[in-house]
C-alpha cells in the first residue's frame, strides 16, 4: 500500500480496562490498514472488542479504566497518542467522525436537528452561525430529509430519519474516515437498506474511507471492500470481501457463516456455533477460540497462533497453518 493513500494505520494496538474485579483485555494486539476510499467490515460477536477499537481511534476510551497498553494508531501518518487533547478535539468530527449505535439516544433532546448539525460546521469550519444553519440545511438535503425540518426536535423524526440526521452530522465537515457503530441495528429492514444506500452515495461522493462495526454478515456483502473478523480482541483472520465470503479459512469465520439461515436449505436447522464468547477479563490460554472449536487439539489449549499469510491480501490466525504445528486443516475450516 502506498503511504499517502493510507488514512488509518493501527499497529499492535492493545487496550485494557483496569477494575476492581480484574482486567478485562478488551482488545488485544490487531493491526489495521486502512486505504483512503475504502470501507472495511470489522465483524464479531458481542464482546469482541470492535466498539473498544473504534473508541480508541478517537481516543474515546474512558480512562479510567480504560488503558491502551501498547501500540500506536497513525491517522494519515500520525501518532494520534502524540496529539494533545485540544488536537484530538479539532479532530473529532472533522478528520475522523462516528455514528454511534442507537440514533434514539445520540442526539440532544432540547436543541434542533439543524442546530445540533450547525454546531459541528460552527466549531470546525471558519463559518458565521447563519452560514452554518445554512449548510445544515444543505446535509439534512444530502440525506433526503427536507431541509425546511432544520428547526425540529429529534421526538418528531422516525428512528430511521433520526439516523439519516446522525449521518448528516458525521459527514458535516467532510471526513476522510467514518466510523459506524452498528448504524443499522436499531432500525427495520426496509430503513436499513435505504441507509445503508445512503451511507454508499455519500463515500462514494466524498471518497471517504470507513469503518463498518457490525455482526450482520449481509450488511458487510452490500457494502465493505476488506473484512476483518474479531474474536476475544484478536483479529483471527482478515481479506477482502471475496478472500472472506468465497474462500474463508479460520474455524470461527466458518462458524459465523454456518450460523446464517440458508434459504436454498429451509428444512436444515442452523448451526450456531457452541459455547459462549470467553470472559475478557479471564481468556483462555493458547488459542482463544479452542474451547468453542469443535475440532481443536492438545496444542490449541497452549500455544497462541500466530499470523499465516495466505495470500497479499488475506491473512489467518489458526494453528492449523503454521509450518509443524501438527493441527491439519482443509480450505474452508474443517480439521481432518
Amino acid at each position: 500500500m502506498n503511504k499517502a493513500d493510507c488514512v488509518l494505520n493501527i499497529k499492535n494496538l492493545a487496550v485494557y480496562y483496569e477494575t476492581e474485579d480484574g482486567t478485562v483485555k478488551a482488545v488485544n494486539g490487531i493491526d489495521i490498514n486502512l486505504e483512503k476510499g475504502k470501507t472495511l467490515g470489522l465483524v464479531g460477536e458481542t464482546g469482541a472488542g470492535k466498539t473498544t477499537t473504534a473508541l480508541s481511534i478517537l481516543r474515546l476510551v474512558p480512562n479510567p479504566p480504560g488503558v491502551i497498553k501498547s501500540g500506536k494508531i497513525e491517522l494519515e501518518g500520525k501518532n494520534i497518542f502524540e496529539y494533545t487533547e485540544r488536537d484530538m478535539e479539532l479532530i473529532r468530527g472533522n478528520t475522523v467522525s462516528m455514528i454511534f449505535q442507537d440514533p434514539m439516544t445520540s442526539l440532544n433532546p432540547v436543541l434542533t436537528v439543524g442546530d445540533q448539525i450547525a454546531e459541528v460546521i460552527k466549531i470546525h469550519e471558519n463559518v458565521s452561525k447563519n452560514e452554518s444553519y445554512e449548510k445544515a440545511k444543505e446535509m439534512l438535503e444530502l440525506v433526503g430529509i427536507p431541509g425546511d425540518r432544520a428547526g425540529e426536535y429529534p421526538h418528531q423524526f422516525s428512528g430511521g430519519m433520526k439516523q439519516r440526521v446522525i449521518i448528516a452530522i458525521a459527514l458535516a465537515c467532510n471526513p476522510k474516515l467514518l466510523i459506524a457503530d452498528e448504524p443499522t441495528t436499531a432500525l427495520d429492514v426496509t430503513i436499513q437498506a435505504q441507509v445503508l444506500e445512503l451511507m454508499k452515495q455519500l463515500r462514494d461522493k466524498y471518497d471517504t474511507s470507513m469503518i463498518l462495526i457490525t455482526h450482520d454478515l449481509g450488511v458487510v456483502a452490500e457494502i465493505c471492500d476488506e473484512v476483518s473478523i474479531m474474536y476475544a480482541g484478536s483479529i483471527v483472520e482478515h481479506g477482502t470481501l471475496k478472500d472472506i465470503f468465497d474462500d474463508y479459512y479460520h474455524p470461527y469465520t466458518k462458524g459465523l457463516f454456518d450460523s446464517l439461515p440458508n434459504i436454498q436449505k429451509r428444512n436444515e436447522p442452523l448451526r450456531p456455533i457452541p459455547g459462549l464468547v470467553p470472559d475478557p477479563s479471564n481468556l483462555p490460554t493458547g488459542c482463544p477460540f479452542h474451547p468453542r472449536c469443535v475440532h481443536a487439539k492438545e496444542i490449541c489449549k497452549t500455544k497462541f497462533p500466530g499470523v499465516t499469510r495466505i495470500s497479499d491480501t488475506h491473512y489467518v490466525s489458526c494453528l492449523a497453518f503454521e509450518k509443524d504445528s501438527g493441527v491439519k486443516i482443509d480450505r474452508r475450516g474443517h480439521h481432518e
